[in-house]
């Protein structure tokens, strides 16, 4: 029998212990002074500006170190409010307008909270049977959206690049390349693919493989032509062509790569397709966007990113694998202290398809808010982008000495500010500085891009909070510092 004295500090351990559970009381104060937070975060988003470029208060953490007994949840809700959300890029604001923005959804944070409170394990089909197959029906949702069907498998990763990764690792064990042929192995990309894809070649061991950059066309898409002959000589002096890396919604422009005719070369030459569309994959849920994607259900392999286009926060990407065998014999592992989940199997769990076991229920904050609007806003909301481009693009054509860099295919285009009296250097100059006067400003968050040696602006208009007010905003703002550095020339 246990001493009195054990039992008595055991007790006295459990009632410190039970503060982390709160109480009723508690709780309700906790979730409303932070819902109240979120509340107050969001009717603001209308008026507040994108970025913010002064980061002093981002230090404020340092005088709140770790401690024994916390702060007050006031002190450190204010802390948040200093130190996180003012500086830098306000991402939920429809003024964010660089990069490729998402939004959030609030529906989205319900399912994290509900993720979170249950902590249901999605990782393994016997601790969560449920949360398994709510991954699995989204995996099938996205499949289903970019064309695949039969024996696909895929796996909601945190974002595009763990995507990448685990599609690129998929394609390396199907064709059983070893290290030992990595000296005349040869992939395929091009220069406006992601740098996120290039990290995942190196992370997979294939940096070692050669690799051809090959040019794009007068359209910035990878040159189909060139490609088919840079294999055949590769082939030609005893190399072995393994994979062409095609993106479908380049980060720089918007631009989908030609993915049918590339698919008509790797089948010829029996080469693993990958096709990064994590921008605009999910454009594919519109009937009338379906051709410009031609052929991607072809692919090998494609990622998508649900935090892109399906306006959801960040920390959710997918990759799919057209042949599931593939994506298992890459990922899939046995342990002797998972017999049970093994003799239990009745679906492929996301532990069998990815380096992850144990993860986050992130499909929550996808299915949720499918669940509860369905899918008819989501694409009213990607239409509404893609109007809103075109009707930019317009306007910018009104500006003196704007050029179009680049036609927009999706919301994702280049522009440059070019006076034909002045150098490239002279022009370059002007592009930089007026985007510096945009950030500076803060009112919209625009970024730029360097294209065949050209400073360029580029808009990417994703947010589901962006709307008609906020193009107009950033046309005024472009307009208005043009003028301003004119006249102060």
């Amino acid at each position: 029998m246990q001493s009195d004295s054990i039992i008595d500090k055991i007790k006295k351990l459990e009632k410190h212990v039970l503060a982390l559970e709160g109480t009723p009381t508690t709780r309700k104060m906790i979730q409303g002074k932070i819902q109240a937070y979120c509340e107050n975060f969001i009717q603001n988003l209308k008026e507040g500006i994108a970025f913010n470029a002064i980061h002093e208060d981002a230090c404020g953490f340092y005088d709140y170190p770790i401690c024994e007994n916390g702060y007050s949840l006031d002190e450190v809700l204010d802390l948040f409010d200093r130190s996180v959300d003012k500086p830098g890029l306000n991402a939920a604001s429809g003024r964010h307008l660089a990069y490729v923005p998402g939004g959030g959804v609030p529906t989205a944070a319900s399912g994290d909270y509900l993720a979170a409170i249950t902590n249901k394990y999605a990782g393994v089909f016997f601790a969560g049977p449920g949360a398994v197959r709510i991954e699995n029906q989204m995996i099938q949702f996205c499949a289903n959206a970019i064309g695949y069907t039969g024996n696909y498998g895929g796996n909601l990763a945190s974002g595009g690049s763990v995507a990448n990764l685990i599609a690129i690792a998929a394609g390396r064990d199907a064709h059983k390349i070893k290290g030992a042929n990595y000296h005349k192995t040869v992939i395929y990309g091009s220069k406006h693919m992601h740098h996120c894809v290039d990290k995942s070649i190196r992370i997979t061991g294939l940096k070692e493989c050669i690799y051809r950059d090959i040019p794009l066309d007068d359209k910035f898409r990878m040159d189909v032509g060139i490609l088919s002959k840079q294999i055949k000589t590769d082939l030609s002096v005893g190399l072995a062509p393994f994979m062409v890396i095609a993106s479908a919604g380049t980060t720089n422009c918007g631009v989908i790569d030609p993915v049918n005719e590339i698919a008509n070369v790797c089948e010829k030459f029996k080469l693993w397709l990958h096709v990064d569309a994590a921008y605009g994959g999910l454009f594919c849920l519109l009937e009338e966007e379906k051709a410009k994607f031609k052929g991607i259900e072809r692919a090998d392999s494609i990622v998508v990113d649900p935090h892109k286009a399906l306006f959801l926060p960040y920390g959710l990407g997918v990759a799919l694998v057209k042949n599931v065998e593939h994506l298992l014999k890459s990922q899939f592992y046995e342990a002797d202290y998972m017999q049970d989940a093994i003799e239990n199997r009745n679906e492929i769990s996301p532990a069998e398809l990815s380096p992850e076991l144990t993860k986050h229920f992130r499909g929550l904050r996808m299915w949720l808010p499918l669940q509860i609007h369905g899918v008819a806003p989501f694409k009213s909301a990607m239409r509404e982008k893609l109007l809103l481009t075109k009707y930019y693009c317009d306007e910018l054509r009104k500006i003196n000495n704007i050029r179009i860099v680049n036609e927009p295919e999706l919301s994702i285009f280049a522009y440059r500010y070019e006076d034909p009296s002045k150098s490239k250097k002279e022009n370059n100059s002007i592009n930089k500085r007026l985007v510096e006067e945009i950030h500076r400003d803060g009112k919209v968050f625009l970024s730029s891009t360097t294209i065949e040696g050209e400073v360029c602006l580029r808009i990417a208009i994703l947010s589901f909070r962006t709307h008609l007010f906020e193009i107009d905003l950033a046309i005024n703002e472009i307009k208005t510092k043009l003028e301003a550095m004119t006249i102060n020339s």
